[in-house]
């Protein structure tokens, strides 16, 4: 599996990240499976988020074996300073680790959130304190929805984080408004030498049915590509840009493999933009948000 460098931090990670959501409610075996095949593939990237369900729990067991040989890094959703602190403290207990690779900012969506999040006493000063005191090795931020290359391009004016992971995917180019944004934000990165992942890689749409939490075959609130030749394109057209060092696989273990094998079998940009380009349903995940 292709590596690339994580920015300044310097880490070459596998560009396949295994994203812990996967695991929030499945038994020990799926996530055993899974993480399992993971390995063998050789992804040695493992993202998690203190609200995942049991993933962060899943992780641990697997700490003991692992631990050296794999980039670890988890979210916090607070905005609160103390808050902050106590989740970063109970995700390396459940972790069974002494400190994580990364601790990033969680679902940070809008400039009114960032404000809660870089204000005095707020999540990102209790973040570098964390940092200063060897309990994560680097700061980043996340977030979804339309606003959010701008609000991240924002917060790289506000601190260096070391690492941004916000959305990208062929739909989302095809918005000129959301393409200037990101391309605004690759340049800010680029002048500070940040990490950039992205998610809603293999997103097709909303759910159809109405309430995207019901009657939904797969684990994730947004409906994903199943059809592989649909994940291929999906994977190699974010792939295609050299600045984004990794993306995390879909939240449902099912998909796992076949993500797997879509980084195997890239094929060229504009054929990948030919197939997604006719790709029936497909439309932003932003559209609807059932958070």
């Amino acid at each position: 599996m292709e590596h690339r460098r994580l920015g300044r931090l310097g880490r070459e990670n596998s560009v396949l990240i295994f994203g812990g959501a996967a695991l929030g409610e499945v038994s020990e075996e799926e996530t055993d499976r899974a993480i399992s095949l993971a390995l063998e593939a050789g992804v040695d990237h493992f993202d998690t988020a203190a609200d995942y369900g049991d993933s962060e729990l899943h992780y641990g067991r697997w700490m003991p074996q692992i631990r050296n040989d794999i980039f670890l890094s988890t979210k916090t959703g607070k905005r609160d300073g103390d808050d902050v602190r106590r989740q970063i403290e109970d995700s390396l207990e459940r972790l069974q680790v002494d400190s994580v690779d990364l601790i990033q900012l969680h679902a940070v969506c809008d400039l009114e959130d960032l404000d809660r999040a870089t204000r005095r006493g707020g999540a990102l000063e209790a973040a570098v304190k964390a940092r200063e005191e060897g309990l994560v090795g680097a700061v980043g931020i996340t977030g979804h929805g339309h606003e959010a290359p701008a609000t991240h391009l924002e917060a790289l004016h506000r601190y260096p984080f070391e690492t941004v992971l916000t959305p990208w995917n062929f739909i989302l180019s095809t918005d000129e408004s959301y393409s200037w944004d990101f391309e605004a934000l690759i340049e800010e990165m680029g002048r500070q030498d940040a990490g950039l992942m992205t998610i809603k890689t293999v997103s097709r749409r909303n759910w159809p049915e109405g309430n995207p939490l019901e009657g939904q075959r797969r684990a994730t609130w947004y409906e994903p590509f199943e059809e592989q030749e649909h994940l291929d394109a999906a994977v190699s057209f974010v792939l295609a840009r050299e600045e984004i060092t990794g993306i995390p696989m879909v939240g449902d273990v099912g998909l796992i493999g076949p993500m797997i094998e879509a980084e195997r079998r890239r094929i060229p940009l504009e054929e990948a933009q030919e197939i997604l380009s006719r790709a029936p349903g497909y439309s932003s995940p932003f559209i609807s948000v059932p958070f």
